[in-house]
C-alpha cells in the first residue's frame, strides 16, 4: 500500500510538471497569459463534464466485466451440480417418464449441435407435457440418492452467486421439495393413486427444471469450453447407449 502511495504521488507530480511545461512552451510561442489563461478556465470548465463521462463509461465497464465474473462462477458452480447430482439425476427421472422416446430424441445433443438446435430443444421442453408415472422406476432408490447428495445440495444454496440465477434456485428448491415428500412416508412400496399422482407431480416439476438448466449448461459448454461439450454429449444422460469411450 505505501508502494502505491508513494507511485501515485510521484505520478501526479510528473503530471504536474508535463503540464507546466507545455503551459511554458505555450507561452513562448504566445508571449501572453491571457491565451493561456481562457484556454484553461475553457478547460477547467469541461473538466466536470468530462470526469462524468469517463466516470460513467468507466462504471459500466467495470459492472459489465463483475456481471461476467459472476456469471463465470455460476457457471463453474453449475457444472459441479452436473457432475455430482445432475446427470445422474436425469437418468433416474427419465425412468420414471411414461414414454421418453420423443424426449430422448429432442435432446440427442450432437457435436454439430448450434444455437438454432438449443433453441428448439429449449421451446420443446416448453410445451412438452411430461407424463411421470412412478410406477414404472424404483421410488426408493430415488430417495436413497437425493438423501445421499443433500448436504452437497445445501452447500451450494450457501454460495452467493447462485442470487443471480433464479431458475438453478428454482430447480434446487424443487429438488429438496421432492427429498421432503419422499422422507415424510413411512413407506413408498404401497401408496394411494391420489398420493402417487402428487408425488408424480413433485418428480415433473423437478425434472422440468432440471432438463431446462441441462440445455442451457450443455449449449455453455459448447460455446465455451469444447473439450467440455464432448465429453457431455458422450454422456448424454438422455442417451441409454451412452459412453464416455470414443470408437
Amino acid at each position: 500500500m505505501k508502494n502505491f502511495n508513494l507511485r501515485s504521488r510521484q505520478v501526479a507530480c510528473l503530471l504536474l510538471v508535463v503540464s507546466i511545461l507545455v503551459y511554458g512552451i505555450d507561452y513562448l510561442f504566445t508571449g501572453s497569459f491571457r491565451p493561456i489563461a481562457e484556454g484553461f478556465l475553457g478547460n477547467f470548465a469541461f473538466l466536470p463534464v468530462y470526469v462524468l463521462i469517463v466516470t460513467l463509461i468507466i462504471e459500466r465497464v467495470f459492472r459489465e466485466r463483475e456481471r461476467l465474473a459472476i456469471r463465470q462462477k455460476l457457471n463453474m458452480v453449475i457444472g459441479v451440480f452436473f457432475s455430482e447430482v445432475g446427470t445422474d439425476l436425469l437418468r433416474i427421472f427419465t425412468s420414471f417418464i411414461d414414454d421418453p422416446t420423443e424426449l430422448r430424441k429432442r435432446l440427442n445433443v450432437t457435436a454439430s449441435w448450434g444455437r438454432r438446435e438449443f433453441a428448439e430443444a429449449t421451446g420443446f421442453l416448453a410445451a412438452h407435457d411430461l407424463r411421470v408415472d412412478i410406477r414404472h422406476a424404483d421410488l426408493p432408490h430415488l430417495k436413497e440418492f437425493l438423501i445421499g447428495k443433500r448436504g452437497f445440495m445445501l452447500m451450494l444454496l450457501e454460495n452467493p452467486n447462485l442470487l443471480e440465477h433464479d431458475d438453478f434456485t428454482d430447480l434446487l428448491w424443487a429438488v429438496f421439495h421432492l427429498v421432503e415428500e419422499l422422507e415424510a412416508r413411512a413407506s413408498l412400496a404401497t401408496l394411494p393413486p391420489n398420493d402417487q399422482e402428487h408425488l408424480a407431480g413433485d418428480i415433473r416439476r423437478a425434472l422440468r427444471y432440471l432438463l431446462r438448466e441441462w440445455v442451457v449448461y450443455v449449449h455453455h459448454l459448447k460455446e465455451d469450453y469444447p473439450y467440455l461439450f464432448s465429453l457431455a454429449v458422450r454422456m448424454n444422460p438422455m442417451n441409454p447407449q451412452a459412453r464416455a469411450e470414443i470408437y
